[in-house]
């Protein structure tokens, strides 16, 4: 009869363990590491969830429907076109290789420096500021001792690339390291993470890389700054000479202007490209038609020539606006994003950041006092059960 009544007891006492947790604690029951899928594409409860990304597989990428048009041919060894506006990428080749960027880079460090540089600032240049741009460089001309607006220091960095240009804004906020600094915790903060930043001007350096989806989502956030998009879009200057007056410069984006036999892109908004050695040509370019804004990413053509990266990226602008409605997502430039952690604590570059999941409007105890409690209730009514139907506990 003890027996049984023990095992009945400790029986008894599990399940009254387990409800008291419940009771006590239905929000650490619950709280469980997870990654947060976000909201459903069309908002509803209990809708469908969009179809897994293939970014991080390798090869060429895109989820056509019926009457879809047919990708082009492209040779570049990276390739990305997105939707600005949503985020969808439509189609993508390598879309994560890690690649070397040249000037596109400058899309992150205005992106991490133009909020802190208003545009009517003067400052006077000095020898140290030019000291250590590298040899080689694409320059605006900018002199020492002469005194420059911050805006025109901007349009010698979009519109001429001018490395001279972006060392002295980095010296102006803080200096190279910092630049460098800011630039890397802005990429991180966009989900930006296959981009590992050694110089802010994109000259080659060791282990400077980026890639078509990260270049994506520097020039998407680009255009939806004001003055990156004013600069990006523009296409002649006037820059401060050496002799007090000024001279004309001219944007180096000929899908933007149409120089060097290049045909201008009808409804190109701009952004930025590039060119070093180490990367091959680099561009990131973004057009708006009927209202739909696209960008797109090339990196590095294999064929073609010079001028390859525009046409490329030309081709799959006409690919991206007539594949509008025709086409499924193959992933999102979204997807990597992490807002609610930040520094030290933020999530691994391929690891989404987990959320606690509670339920609504239970507030949450710590899961220690709710195991305690529901010991302590447990064992009160153990007790009491014994007592009840054996008389006295035994001593020990």
């Amino acid at each position: 009869m003890t027996i049984g009544l023990a095992v009945r007891a400790a029986v008894s006492a599990s399940l009254l363990c387990a409800v008291g947790l419940a009771v006590l604690a239905p929000g650490a029951a619950t709280a469980i590491a997870v990654a947060d899928p976000g909201p459903p594409r069309d908002g509803g409860p209990g809708a469908a969830a969009p179809p897994a990304s293939l970014l991080h597989r390798s090869g060429t990428h895109v989820r056509p429907r019926a009457g879809a048009p047919g990708l082009p041919q492209v040779s570049a060894r990276s390739w990305l076109v997105a939707d600005a506006g949503t985020g969808e990428v439509l189609a993508a080749h390598e879309a994560h290789r890690r690649l070397p960027p040249a000037s596109t880079l400058k899309t992150l460090f205005a992106l991490a420096v133009l909020p802190a540089l208003p545009g009517g600032i003067r400052h006077e240049v000095t020898e140290a500021e030019l000291r250590d741009v590298g040899p080689g460089s694409s320059l605006v001309g900018i002199a020492e001792d002469r005194t420059y607006r911050v805006s025109d220091l901007w349009n010698g960095v979009f519109l001429n690339s001018g490395n001279d240009a972006v060392h002295v804004l980095a010296a102006l906020s803080g200096g190279r390291r910092a630049a460098v600094e800011r630039m890397q915790a802005k990429a991180r903060s966009l989900g930006a993470h296959d981009t590992r930043v050694r110089s802010p001007d994109g000259y080659d350096a060791p282990g400077q890389v980026s890639s078509a989806f990260d270049l994506a989502v520097f020039g998407r956030a680009g255009l939806r700054n004001p003055d990156f998009a004013r600069y990006c879009a523009r296409t002649v200057a006037h820059f401060p000479g050496r002799d007090g007056g000024t001279y004309g410069i001219r944007n180096t984006n000929r899908l933007l202007t149409g120089a060097d036999g290049v045909a201008p892109y009808r409804g190109l908004v701009g952004i930025k490209n590039g060119y070093t050695s180490g990367a091959g040509h680099t561009l990131v370019a973004a057009a708006r038609r009927d209202g739909r804004t696209l960008v797109v990413t090339v990196m590095n053509p294999r064929a073609g020539g010079g001028h390859a990266v525009y046409e490329e990226a030309r081709s799959l602008l006409d690919w991206g606006f007539g594949a509008a409605g025709r086409v499924d997502a193959v992933g999102s430039l979204d997807a990597r994003r992490v807002s609610s952690l930040s520094g030290p604590q933020a999530a691994p570059d391929d690891v989404p950041a987990p959320v606690p999941v509670a339920r609504p409007g239970t507030p949450g105890l710590p899961v220690a006092w709710a195991v305690a409690g529901a010991a302590l209730l447990g064992g009160a009514v153990v007790a009491v059960f014994l007592r009840l139907v054996g008389g006295p506990m035994p001593r020990s």
